[in-house]
């Protein structure tokens, strides 16, 4: 059964999805623009064995919209949702998971915090990150869901699952709980050579990429790889969302790598 939790950090609500089960624990973080739900296929792919929780990221989901959009916010926020899970479930170190903008904050976390981090997963994402492009602001809401749906179909994105688990009936309308005015300062951010971070993750890792994907190269990915000997590297035929466009795939995938880690101690 998923259940619905909030937490506080330093004034901030921050709220997750806990995904239930008796499983070792998984800890997920979303990409730009997700949300927790995200991981629902996942979840129950990994069950009984794993139990996933997935934190709404601050700017997304159902956590505070308040405009920090610094590295480090985003990284205490995932270190202090660690912590809490551990004092919730008795855990010591997890597994860490993250996609995209969620797997940079991933990946930082685990090199600036390696006590939390027994394992990483980091879904299409590089280390060397440029400027942002320049985009085209999307209306915040729409009248009715036949005007979104519309819409949606003269994105490049169009249909995309991990956007649409974001879309709210509001009062004045359909949107979703995300926005520019949120994002925009967190991706310029995002931009720098995270390489240090990379190179200093102490343990093991299992990086996935999506071949046709617009986030990062595959020889990007592929210096990632050799600059940490604790690499595992799998490639899918898939754009940016692997998780989404090969679910059954990504999940064997992704339980193959945690089925190989020795059993964690109780915290």
């Amino acid at each position: 059964m998923i259940t619905r939790q909030t937490f506080t950090r330093d004034g901030t609500e921050l709220s997750y999805l806990d995904f239930g089960g008796e499983g070792e624990i998984l800890v997920a973080l979303h990409g730009r623009s997700g949300c927790a739900r995200n991981w629902v296929p996942l979840a129950r792919e990994l069950q009984p064995h794993w139990r996933i929780l997935a934190l709404d990221q601050r700017g997304h989901g159902w956590s505070s919209h308040d405009h920090d959009g610094s590295r480090e916010t985003f990284i205490a926020d995932a270190a202090a949702f660690i912590r809490h899970v551990q004092a919730r479930t008795g855990c010591g170190a997890v597994a860490l998971l993250g996609h995209s903008f969620g797997g940079v904050n991933a990946y930082q976390t685990a090199a600036r915090h390696p006590d939390l981090v027994r394992a990483l997963i980091v879904e299409d994402i590089g280390c060397r990150i440029g400027p942002p492009p320049q985009e085209d602001s999307w209306p915040t809401r729409w009248d009715s869901l036949d005007e979104f749906l519309a819409f949606m179909r003269t994105t490049p994105l169009g249909m995309n699952r991990y956007l649409l688990d974001s879309l709210h009936e509001f009062e004045d309308g359909w949107g979703f709980r995300f926005s520019d005015e949120n994002f925009l300062p967190a991706r310029a951010e995002l931009t720098g050579d995270w390489s240090a971070d990379w190179a200093a993750i102490a343990c093991p890792v299992l990086l996935v990429h999506g071949r046709q994907s617009w986030a990062v190269t595959t020889d990007e990915i592929k210096r990632m790889a050799g600059l940490n000997p604790r690499t595992r590297l799998a490639l899918f035929d898939a754009g940016h969302v692997p998780h989404d466009e090969q679910p059954a795939a990504f999940a064997a995938v992704v339980r193959d790598f945690l089925g190989s880690l020795t059993a964690p101690p109780r915290g």
